[in-house]
């Protein structure tokens, strides 16, 4: 029934659907489900190209028998506060793991994916270590290294809670800025590498030639990248001032 557990069958209609191609929003349709259902559902078995019915059944009731362990019941989600914007708390989780899987696609592991992505996904843009835990369902120590490394990145920011002896971890609103500015200053440098390397090979050989174009390539992307942060921090920024001014 809509909104209950996923069944068997449920899955194998899943499964069918990937293989037919469909997009998650067709599959729910199949099944009268939220497409979060359906996303968060093929994201935490296997994904797209490795979903599984039958595994993932026995997965979900290898998870439930755990929770069922550590707290001596049946393993239920703790009811969230109502949504202050009046958001469907399923569809908000949906997205949350959504974006955490394309995070990991970039490259970066998954916890920190899954530490980027909840904080990105939480309206205060900031959680301390044992929320992040819950949140993700992890031990404190896992949800410790993940916040070493996005800290040591300068991806967050960590903060004292006022009032509280505990840390907050807070996400950096120029996080992507940052990020531009230290790919074209790598780019930069490679490209004057490549240059260098050009002058030495000769650039009228072969090898010397081809180093000439790379860094004549680098150099003009890593320019019009820096160029382009630059000038959209600024047109962000003075969005952000305006949305923010009282008057």
């Amino acid at each position: 029934m809509p909104g209950g557990r996923l069944t068997q069958e449920d899955r194998r209609l899943i499964a069918a659907g990937l293989a037919d191609d469909l997009s998650y929003n067709e599959i729910a349709k199949r099944l009268d489900r939220p497409a979060s259902t359906v996303t968060r559902e093929v994201m935490r078995n296997g994904g797209p190209n490795d979903y599984q019915a039958d595994r993932a059944q026995h997965a979900t009731a290898r998870r439930a028998r755990r929770r069922e362990r550590m707290t001596g019941s049946p393993a239920t989600r703790p009811v969230a506060p109502p949504d202050p914007y009046g958001r469907n708390p399923e569809t908000l989780r949906g997205f949350e793991q959504q974006f955490t899987e394309v995070l990991v696609d970039t490259g970066l592991p998954r916890m920190v994916a899954g530490v980027l992505g909840c904080l990105y996904t939480t309206d205060t843009g900031s959680l301390t270590a044992g929320e992040l835990a819950e949140r993700l369902r992890v031990s404190p120590a896992s949800v410790s290294k993940a916040v070493g490394y996005l800290t040591t990145q300068g991806l967050i920011r960590r903060e004292r809670d006022a009032g509280r002896r505990r840390d907050r971890y807070v996400i950096d609103e120029d996080i992507w800025f940052h990020s531009l500015e230290e790919s074209s200053r790598l780019n930069s440098a490679l490209a004057d590498v490549a240059r260098e390397g050009a002058g030495l090979l000769g650039a009228d050989t072969p090898a010397g030639g081809r180093l000439d174009c790379m860094g004549r390539f680098l150099g003009h992307v890593g320019e019009d990248l820096a160029r382009a942060a630059r000038h959209w921090r600024q047109v962000f920024a003075a969005r952000r001032a305006t949305s923010t001014d009282p008057a």
